[in-house]
């Protein structure tokens, strides 16, 4: 018998196809989300309450959004800040984006990381995300 694969499209996947935060797992926890944007608990945390926020359009850069959803993502900031204030008292954040592979990013679908820190949760967390570069974080 000849199967007729006729029905299948056969054109490559595109990339929001493969994205996982365009098809996030049943199991991420969702901290809150908009019509633009959906903020939830990062998959591998740095620290306890880590946080992603990202645009629900399917951009790799920061750069390449627009100013809609910057500001969409700055609004959801300060309710995710909030979220993670009530339920694990940190006591500074962190807050990054990372564009391009050269300045770490694994996962080329813009996320703003909102990462809670506590006190002693490292040596010394003077030049915060200076730390990037470590040689250059002391100064």
């Amino acid at each position: 018998m000849e199967v007729n694969n006729n029905h299948i499209d056969k054109s490559p996947l595109k990339q929001e196809d493969k994205c996982p935060f365009c098809n996030l797992s049943k199991s991420v926890e969702v901290i809150c989300e908009t019509e633009t944007c959906i903020a939830f608990f990062d998959g591998y945390p740095v620290s306890l309450g880590h946080a992603l926020i990202i645009p629900k359009r399917h951009v790799a850069s920061y750069f390449d959004l627009s100013q809609n959803e910057r500001e969409a993502m700055s609004i959801m900031l300060q309710q995710v800040k909030q979220k993670i204030d009530e339920r694990f008292h940190p006591d500074g954040y962190n807050i990054g984006i990372n564009v391009n592979e050269a300045a770490g990013q694994s996962v080329f679908h813009v996320h703003m990381h909102l990462i809670p820190r506590y006190k002693g949760d490292v040596k010394n967390p003077k030049g915060g995300v200076r730390g990037v570069i470590p040689d250059k974080q002391m100064y």
